[in-house]
C-alpha cells in the first residue's frame, strides 16, 4: 500500500494491529462484494455486528467497553474502512462519532450504561440528527423544536440526509427548546419506536448507495425527561461532534484515494497497449507520480491532525483544512485513476468509479467545500464571509 515517506514505520504494535485487522476485514468481508451492495443500493446489515465485535465503533473513547486507542489508531481505522467504501466508513464513523461521542461527552452516567455498550458491540444502531429539508450549511435556524410537557418533553419537526436513520435504534436529535427563553438548542436521545417517530428511506441515489439514508419524522413525538442530554446547551453540542466526524473523513478520505491509486497502478503494470504495458508511456507515469504525490501530503496532514488531538491542541479550523483538502484530493485522484482504466473504469468490477461516486456525497456531507472554505477564510483574516 503506498506509504511513501514510510509514516508507518513509526506506528505503535496497538496502531499496527488496528490498521492490519480492518485492512483484513475491508479485503475479506467488503471488497468481494461491494460492487453488488453499490449496484443494489444496500447495506449489509451482517457487517453490523462484524464491526462491532473487532471494535470499529469508538474504540478512540475510553470507558463503557471502549479500550482509548490513540487518534492515529483511530484515523488508521478509518482510512482503511474507506478503502473498502465510503459507505462502510459512514457506518462507523457515524455510529462513533455522532452518536457514542455526544453520549459520552454530555450524556448522564444512566445514558452511557444504558447506550454506550450496546452502540460500541453494534448490538444497538444509532443516527445523528441535525440536517433538516430547509437547513443544511447553516444548521443553526433548524425548526425541529422540543417543548416541556410535564415530566417529558414534545419533539415536532423533521431531519433529512441522516445516515442510518431507516435502521437505528436510537436518534440523537437536536431540536431548539421552546420552553426556554432564547430557545436554545439541546440533544435529545430519541428511540426510534417512540410514538411519531418515523425514519423514512431515502431512494434513488446515485452516490453513497451502500449506505443507509433517510429522514426522521417527529409529530408530537413524547420523549422523557431523561431523554436529554445534560451536560450541553447550544450549538457547541452538534457542532463538537461534527469536527470528530471530520478528523475520521480527512482520513478516510485518505484510504479511497490511496485505493484508487492502487488500482490504477495495477492496471497500468498489467494492461498491454501498442507492445507492452501502459505504465511506461510518460502520461501514465505522470497521473501516478502526481496521484502519489497528492495522496501524501494528504497523509501527512492527517497525522498531523492526529497529533495534535492527542495532545489536546486540535482547533476545528485545522479540522476543516484536512477535510476541505483531503477529500477534494480523493475526488480529484478517483477521477484521474478512473481514466487510466479507460472504459473498465466505468464497471463495477473496478473501485475508482464507485469512489469517485461517493466522493460527491463526502465532498458536500459534513459541511460542503465551500463552507469549510469559508471557515478557514474567517479563521484566517478575522472577518466572517456567513453575514
Amino acid at each position: 500500500m503506498l506509504d511513501y515517506v514510510e509514516l508507518e514505520a513509526d506506528l505503535d504494535r496497538e496502531e499496527r494491529m488496528i490498521r492490519d485487522t480492518a485492512r483484513e476485514f475491508v479485503a475479506d468481508r467488503v471488497k468481494p462484494d461491494v460492487g453488488e451492495w453499490f449496484e443494489d443500493g444496500e447495506f449489509p446489515r451482517e457487517l453490523i455486528g462484524e464491526m462491532g465485535e473487532l471494535g470499529f465503533y469508538a474504540p478512540n473513547l475510553e470507558g463503557y467497553g471502549s479500550p482509548g486507542v490513540s487518534e492515529t489508531a483511530y484515523g488508521l481505522l478509518m482510512q482503511e474502512l474507506e478503502a473498502g467504501d465510503s459507505g462502510v466508513r459512514s457506518m462507523a464513523s457515524v455510529q462513533g462519532a455522532l452518536v457514542m461521542y455526544p453520549i459520552h461527552a454530555f450524556g448522564s452516567e444512566a445514558q452511557k450504561e444504558r447506550w454506550l455498550p450496546a452502540l460500541g458491540e453494534g448490538e444497538a444502531v444509532g443516527c445523528f440528527g441535525l440536517t433538516e429539508p430547509d437547513h443544511g450549511s447553516n444548521p443553526s435556524a433548524m425548526e425541529t423544536t422540543a417543548e416541556r410537557d410535564g415530566d417529558g418533553w414534545v419533539l415536532n419537526g423533521s431531519k433529512t440526509w441522516i445516515t442510518n436513520a431507516p435502521i437505528a435504534d436510537v436518534a440523537v436529535v437536536w431540536a431548539k427548546d421552546a420552553s426556554s427563553e432564547g430557545r436554545p438548542v439541546r440533544g435529545f436521545l430519541v428511540d426510534t419506536e417512540t410514538d411519531g417517530v418515523t425514519t423514512n428511506h431515502i431512494d434513488g441515489k446515485l452516490s453513497m448507495r451502500a449506505s443507509v439514508t433517510g429522514e426522521i419524522s417527529l409529530q408530537n413525538a413524547r420523549v422523557p425527561e431523561d431523554a436529554v442530554l445534560p451536560d450541553v446547551t447550544g450549538m457547541k453540542g452538534p457542532l463538537s461532534c461534527l469536527t470528530q466526524a471530520r478528523f475520521g473523513i480527512a482520513w478516510g478520505a485518505v484510504g479511497a484515494a490511496r485505493d484508487c491509486f492502487e488500482s490504477a497502478r495495477e492496471y497500468a503494470t498489467d494492461r498491454d497497449q501498442f507492445g507492452g504495458p501502459i505504465a511506461r508511456f510518460q502520461l501514465q507515469q505522470d497521473k501516478l507520480a502526481e496521484m502519489a504525490t497528492e495522496i501524501t501530503t494528504s497523509q501527512l496532514l492527517a497525522y498531523r491532525l492526529a497529533e495534535l488531538k492527542e495532545r489536546g491542541d486540535l482547533r476545528p479550523q485545522q479540522v476543516s483544512m484536512a477535510k476541505r483538502n483531503n477529500v477534494r484530493m480523493a475526488r480529484d485522484q478517483a477521477r484521474v485513476a478512473r481514466e487510466m482504466l479507460g472504459g473498465n473504469g466505468i464497471t463495477r468490477d473496478y473501485p475508482p468509479m464507485r469512489h469517485l461516486a461517493n466522493m460527491e456525497t463526502v465532498y458536500t456531507y459534513e459541511g460542503t467545500h465551500d463552507i469549510h472554505s469559508l471557515i478557514l477564510g474567517e479563521d484566517l483574516t478575522g472577518i466572517a464571509a456567513f453575514d
